[in-house]
């Protein structure tokens, strides 16, 4: 398989609105993340735009667990922009740490309990997919592909990063940067290339932000000591 049949030819029969949705919702996600890096609050009204647009994109393609963990992520982007604009002493910037204790405990039960949601709605998806009536629809988890289980790890793994994130904490980078690397195969094979390219963006740029905010973190101790 070749570039074109990975990246051109799955658009042939999507419309320019398809194209045009994929597009914008890939270009406020990253601009997005660019703000997260710069720990500017403009990271959720502009991550807000990108979530709604791929809730619909990822449900027509049935992907359900990124499709939830969009709708979570604006739900959880309100959350962030009023914690950042109430920890921010410019209302634009906020400072950052590393995680407690307490939240790895807290972090470790949300990625459980993802585990199972997102499981629970794909054994439900045949009825979903069937407007949902039960004529017709065998229940089970028989029709998940692998990029359907790695949807299920991605999302629980992107639900501990968005909370991270809420919260200022640094190791929300890291759970980016294993989420991102993951969905890059996953978006290939479900025909999303533009999108694939935008996680392959994302795995670079939350490198980068790991690295900017470790050291922001280190030269504020500097500045207290």
């Amino acid at each position: 398989m070749n570039l074109y049949d990975l990246f051109v030819k799955p658009y042939e029969d999507y419309t320019t609105l398809q194209i045009m949705l994929e597009s914008a919702g890939t270009f406020f996600g990253i601009l997005s993340v660019y703000f997260s890096i710069k720990k500017n609050i403009w990271v959720y009204p502009t991550g807000i735009i990108s979530t709604l647009i791929y809730v619909y994109i990822l449900f027509n393609f049935g992907l359900l667990g990124d499709c939830m963990i969009n709708i979570y992520y604006t739900a959880m982007s309100v959350y962030g922009w009023i914690l950042w604009a109430k920890n921010s002493e410019d209302n634009v910037h906020v400072e950052v740490s590393w995680a407690t204790k307490k939240e790895w405990i807290f972090a470790s039960i949300l990625f459980a309990v993802s585990l199972l949601l997102v499981t629970f709605i794909y054994y439900y998806k045949p009825y979903i997919d069937n407007h949902f009536s039960m004529t017709g629809a065998n229940l089970g988890l028989y029709h998940l592909d692998w990029a359907n289980w790695l949807d299920v790890f991605t999302t629980s793994i992107f639900l501990v990063g968005m909370w991270f994130m809420a919260k200022q904490r640094i190791e929300n980078w890291i759970f980016w940067i294993i989420g991102d690397f993951i969905c890059m195969p996953m978006m290939i094979f479900k025909g999303l290339g533009i999108t694939s390219v935008q996680y392959l963006v994302f795995t670079i740029m939350a490198i980068i932000g790991f690295v900017k905010w470790k050291k922001s973190y280190k030269e504020k101790r500097k500045i207290k000591s």
